[in-house]
């Protein structure tokens, strides 16, 4: 029988081209948005690494206020530290958890090899006490790193399979291109996906910066703090911190937000373009499926004769619509067969740089989508045509 049905269309490729290109194109659409669903999917699953619930964002703006800012911020981390309520604080660049800002390099080598483009974060001693970050070899920064001949950084493991391999990373000692500058790893945390939480791990290093006697505080920079506070605080407390900020630095002006605020803030941002392209996939789902629907009603008219004449046989109404369904099934097959030809050059040229299993599972998607959608649209019209009795088709001849 499927023989049978691949021999029909094979002797009526003509009149099937259009129809067969027509699936082909839809189906590599519906593969391009089933990458970005299954992508973003696939990392909103991954662990972030970090905990961002009981964190304040301090957003300092010291203004026109030069006078020994790194003295003053210094003040204000042991005051904060030793407000009750307040568990950790940190001093760290701005590209904070869920912020709109980041700074990456790829100025890192070791023995020749360059490292991938890297996310680069200031850290102190306590960030990994803010952030809740889960060192799974070596350690975090502390005072073993003061005064130390290399810069000391912390990596995830991302950065460390793609630069060492299976190698250990700990101990190894980075350098920039021209060798003038230094890094030695101290520790590796597993992951640390700040972006979003549809962000991709990506390669992460954390440069120790802590206020001693080295550390420079530019006049343009505006200092920003992480605050872990004990589970239930709230209003009280921010004030309270807020005042002594204020209190303390004469006059700079302290903004205030959480963690999880600034985590709903990117969550609307990455959502509605995603939302909107959804929306795009379904008028165009609707579009294709009211072409075939068409098409479908049309050859059936066209072939009343035939399916009067196969009736008159004692074929029965079952039959005749499972050949109709069966021929679109045919013909959706070599539409999705020529789509999956497209469609694996993705992961094999590594086109967005995505995970194999991404592209794997997109094509599976599209294909069950595609199956489904002219399934649907062959049920009716070929109920119309199993109604058809062969009087009436000898009628209209």
């Amino acid at each position: 029988m499927i023989r049978h049905l691949f021999t029909l269309i094979w002797n009526r490729k003509r009149s099937n081209f259009l129809l067969i290109a027509e699936i082909l194109l839809s189906f590599f659409v519906l593969f391009v948005v089933s990458v970005l669903l299954v992508s973003n999917y696939y990392n909103y699953r991954q662990p972030m690494g970090f905990r961002p619930d009981n964190v304040w964002e301090f957003d300092l703006t010291p203004g026109l206020d030069t006078t020994d800012r790194k003295g003053t911020l210094r003040m204000v981390l042991q005051q904060l530290k030793a407000t009750p309520g307040v568990v950790a604080v940190t001093h760290t660049s701005h590209n904070s958890p869920f912020s709109f800002s980041n700074m990456n390099t790829d100025e890192y080598r070791y023995k020749g090899k360059q490292a991938p483009l890297t996310e680069f974060y200031d850290a102190d001693d306590d960030m990994v006490q803010v952030l809740g970050l889960n060192v799974v070899a070596g350690r975090w920064f502390d005072r073993r790193d003061d005064g130390a001949a290399h810069h000391r950084v912390v990596v995830n493991q991302k950065f460390a399979e793609a630069m060492f391999g299976s190698e250990p990373a700990v101990g190894k000692v980075m350098t920039n291109e021209k060798g003038t500058e230094r890094w030695q790893i101290v520790g590796v945390i597993d992951a640390y996906r700040s972006g979003s939480d549809f962000a991709a791990n990506e390669p992460a290093l954390f440069q120790r910066r802590v206020l001693n006697g080295t550390t420079k505080i530019g006049n343009q920079e505006d200092p920003l703090l992480l605050v872990r506070v004990q589970p239930g605080s709230g209003a009280v407390l921010e004030q309270q911190l807020v005042r002594k900020i204020k209190a303390m630095t004469k006059g700079w002006d302290a903004n205030v937000n959480t963690l999880a605020e600034n985590r709903r803030d990117k969550m609307k941002v990455i959502v509605t373009p995603l939302a909107a392209l959804g929306m795009v996939g379904l008028f165009l789902i609707i579009n294709v499926a009211l072409g075939l629907f068409g098409v479908l009603w049309y050859n059936i008219n066209q072939r009343k004769a035939e399916i009067g004449l196969r009736r008159a046989l004692g074929a029965t109404g079952n039959g005749i619509s499972g050949q109709f369904l069966g021929e679109m099934m045919v013909v959706t097959t070599l539409g999705v067969l020529g789509g999956l030809a497209l469609a694996v050059q993705f992961p094999l040229l590594g086109v967005f740089g995505l995970a194999s299993e991404v592209y794997l599972q997109a094509m599976g998607l599209a294909t069950l989508l595609i199956f489904v959608l002219t399934a649907v649209c062959a049920l009716q019209p070929s109920r119309i045509a199993a109604a058809i009795q062969p009087a009436v088709s000898l009628r209209e001849e």
